[in-house]
């Protein structure tokens, strides 16, 4: 299987062991799943039916950020508790994913059940020399980590900039450098807080993801993923706390999922250009919903618009139609295969199973590789 690696910036060969430790950056649970969500999990789980279907085992673990600050500004809007907030947003995904047919995952740990973990973490990397404590909080030392930068491989310029758009305090006074970022920091008035050697609070965001990917995988892992929205400040601060944790390489292979737009915006529940999974689940299959999100290769971005759904319910019907009258062909599974195998080019798969349906070919274990059922 051939890959593209963010960080190599190239196309390379995808290598794991009989065992595959992934792990997939999930949900902040404050409102429902829109489709821009369920594109990147799609995507992930289509890879990780051709590894199974390959022969390995797959340890999936996705991640729920329930200790965050627009998890808590939601709440606190809503006038409801946090937890209570996060559980019933978790639910809606869950049935999302479900009624889309994505396969379950090793685990979907919390980030509020890693608070002994996350402080343990924060030791290591403070012990080691990489972090500093001020006015409070403490922040990782960028100059101290000289590779920083090398999975999103943006300039200091972009990084400083993506850094202000989400959600980094790059004007913090107690920061050294404006790229240093939070790993603890105070709790307010009405969040939750825990205590540490090193004061009251909370975890900042990257950190809570190093913690449960050292958790439940260990110190280095096969593939780890998200939308392309994560490259940066996310997964950049992930890699540099790990490594500095652990001393040992945390990701042999970084891929992410390009953003999907509407409007001529990335969909963005700030813009409030969505559109909603469990909306549409209830005016279209949701095979169809699944089939309109792959028919898109994954490390394009792409625009919502009201010729997808039609186009993919007539799909679906001639896909059922051809596996109702004609018998399997292998071929056109081996085609399949090979365009999954090809930096999961599900576009091309798509195409081979439409071309073969067309000639009242049977599709049905195809479609199957690709989480369709017919």
């Amino acid at each position: 299987m051939q890959l593209y690696d963010t960080a190599r910036r190239a196309v390379v060969a995808f290598e794991p062991g009989e065992q595959v430790l992934m792990y997939t950056c999930g949900i902040t649970p404050y409102d429902a799943t829109h489709l821009g969500h369920a594109a990147t999990f799609i995507n992930y789980d289509v890879l990780q039916r051709r590894l199974i279907d390959l022969g390995h085992t797959v340890k999936c673990v996705r991640n729920v950020t329930d200790v965050d600050d627009p998890l808590f500004a939601k709440a606190r809007e809503l006038g409801v508790h946090y937890l209570d907030l996060a559980a019933g947003e978790e639910a809606r995904f869950e049935r999302d994913m479900t009624a889309l047919n994505a396969l379950p995952v090793y685990s979907t740990p919390r980030a509020s059940s890693a608070i002994p973990d996350i402080r343990g973490f924060i030791g290591m990397v403070l012990d080691r020399g990489y972090a500093y404590v001020a006015g409070g909080s403490v922040y990782f030392d960028v100059s101290k980590f000289p590779s920083f930068g090398s999975v999103s491989h943006y300039s200091r310029e972009q990084m400083i900039e993506f850094a202000k758009q989400r959600g980094g305090n790059v004007e913090d006074p107690n920061k050294r450098d404006p790229l240093d970022f939070v790993l603890w920091h105070p709790s307010a008035d009405d969040e939750p807080s825990w205590d540490t050697l090193w004061g009251a609070g909370r975890p900042g965001w990257h950190i809570e993801c190093s913690a449960l990917a050292l958790r439940e995988l260990g110190s280095t892992i096969d593939l780890h993923g998200g939308g392309s929205d994560l490259i940066f400040p996310h997964h950049e601060c992930e890699r540099a706390q790990s490594e500095a944790a652990t001393g040992e390489s945390f990701v042999k292979h970084w891929m992410h999922v390009a953003m999907v737009y509407m409007d001529g915006h990335k969909m963005s529940k700030s813009l409030g250009n969505l559109v909603f999974v469990d909306k549409l689940r209830t005016e279209w299959d949701p095979r169809s919903i699944r089939l309109g999100i792959i028919e898109h290769h994954y490390r394009y971005e792409w625009e919502w618009d009201d010729t997808l759904m039609p186009r993919n319910r007539d799909r679906l019907e001639s896909w059922s139609a051809a596996s109702a009258g004609g018998a399997d062909d292998g071929s056109v599974l081996a085609d399949v295969r090979a365009a999954l195998d090809d930096d999961l080019n599900t576009p091309g798969a798509i195409a081979a199973i439409d071309a073969a349906a067309a000639a009242g070919v049977g599709v049905t274990s195809a479609a199957a590789l690709l989480g369709v059922d017919l």
